[in-house]
């Protein structure tokens, strides 16, 4: 009797913007940076522009297509802290 073949699963590629934007938590939360921290920051408070270096989670609507874009997000280490 011949040996079945084994069928060859293929690599996804990974959206290199969206892993570059995006990090996963241990917990498989998927966290993204504030945005409005390029410019205009002279006229805002220091609470505020302290608020903008934390990061916040994606919202549901967008974690789908956020781990369609990077499907190994979660199983690596190398994602660099945003």
């Amino acid at each position: 009797m011949a040996k079945a073949k084994k069928q060859k699963k293929y690599k996804l590629k990974t959206h290199k913007a969206t892993a570059k934007r995006f990090r996963e938590t241990g917990s498989g939360l998927v966290l993204r940076t504030r945005g409005g921290k390029s410019h205009f920051r002279r006229r805002k408070s220091g609470r505020v522009k302290r608020a903008l270096d934390k990061m916040t989670t994606v919202s549901k609507a967008n974690v789908r297509r956020v781990r369609r874009l990077a499907p190994y997000m979660g199983r690596y280490k190398a994602n660099p802290p945003a």
